[in-house]
């Protein structure tokens, strides 16, 4: 007779029991957590695209406010009360809201666009823009952060900090036309101006299905003459805005990265013989690198920001450069769109910088 013996379950022990409590708390943690998150942009993208509409509504109508002067008074009437600007306030306020929920921004008064059209167009320029200055910015602020970290209180770090300090303060529209005078005509090897040759944006033009991001359209082609000349074009305006970002980072990166090579376990680490290479890119690094994933949301809408004055001074014809335009023209319409899709794309980046904060760090969970 075989003698049966019956296992306890340690599974389901108090330790085990207390582990999948643990886990199951992780995980509605990080659900509540991204579902706030998440819910937080509906106010925020409400509440700016609310005082844009009032702000807007200062000095007028916006028929009145681009055509005023160009038409007669009779003729304004008529185009005012067309629009129906002429209605109270508050009904074009809640009016215009259900439009935007219906995914129409308007048309635009000066040149007599859907506004989509022109975010379509032009907001692909800026997102390409913008991922070239973050391209920049990781290149210069996250390296050069380590070597000041490492370097703590000698000549190099004290000539990083400068330099951090100097490239974030200095206004962008100012690093553009330096670049451009240097770049442009004392050693002209960069074009400075347009996000492409004229030959290379009537070649894209004719892409098949174009995402409107030029050097997507030129990998997909095939062509390496355009990829060239696509970021020969971008080399100037992503350092330009780049930097600005760039000396935010090394900053970041320098002062956090000290903190945490001072850290109890980076000094027991050194102790048992592992190599400051290592201790500093694998066990330091991580945990400095999570206040840049948390500031990059606020990173991306001063970039976004710094883009109409980019765009600007290279002649970037993007929606930085589009709202410029749009400003001079005082055609609000255009100014209203813009700006509430820029609101949108700021929302949903600060919610994507939250995911991948929660992930990299799970205390902000709870």
């Amino acid at each position: 007779m075989t003698a049966s013996v019956e296992i306890p379950d340690i599974a389901s022990g108090p330790a085990g029991q207390q582990k999948k409590k643990a886990t199951k708390s992780s995980g509605s943690g990080l659900g509540r957590y991204l579902l706030v998150r998440f819910l937080l942009i509906i106010p925020t993208v409400w509440i700016l695209t609310t005082l844009v509409f009032f702000l807007m509504r200062v000095t007028g109508d916006p028929i009145t406010a681009s055509l005023g002067g160009r038409l007669t008074k009779e003729q304004l009437a008529q185009r005012v009360a067309e629009a129906g600007y002429d209605r109270p306030l508050i009904v074009q306020y809640f009016e215009y809201m259900g439009n935007l929920l219906r995914g129409d921004f308007g048309t635009t008064v000066s040149d007599n666009r859907p506004v989509t059209e022109v975010l379509a167009q032009y907001g692909t320029a800026t997102l390409e823009l913008v991922l070239f200055s973050l391209v920049v910015a990781f290149i210069v602020g996250i390296p050069l952060g380590m070597i000041a970290a490492k370097c703590r209180d000698r000549a190099p770090d004290a000539v990083l900090r400068i330099f951090g300090i100097l490239a974030y303060a200095t206004p962008v529209f100012f690093i553009g036309l330096l670049l451009k005078l240097v770049f442009g005509v004392l050693w002209p090897v960069l074009p400075v101006a347009g996000r492409a040759s004229g030959s290379t944006e009537i070649l894209l033009d004719g892409v098949v299905a174009p995402t409107r991001l030029y050097l997507i359209d030129a990998l997909r082609i095939g062509d390496f003459a355009a990829v060239n000349d696509v970021l020969s074009h971008a080399v100037l305006p992503a350092i330009a805005l780049g930097l600005i970002t760039g000396g935010t980072f090394l900053r970041l990166v320098r002062t956090n990265l000290i903190g945490t090579l001072g850290a109890q376990y980076i000094e027991s680490g050194r102790s048992r013989g592992v190599s400051e290479f290592r201790l500093t890119t694998r066990h330091a690094f991580r945990p400095a690198l999570i206040p840049i994933v948390t500031v990059m949301g606020m990173q991306i809408a001063l970039m976004l920001a710094g883009a109409v004055l980019t765009e600007t001074t290279f002649e970037w014809k993007g929606l930085g450069f589009q709202l410029f335009q749009y400003l001079q023209a005082r055609d609000f319409v255009a100014v209203q769109g813009i700006v509430v899709m820029l609101a949108v794309i700021v929302a949903v980046t600060n919610f994507i910088v939250d995911i991948i904060v929660a992930f990299i760090d799970p205390r902000v969970r709870y």
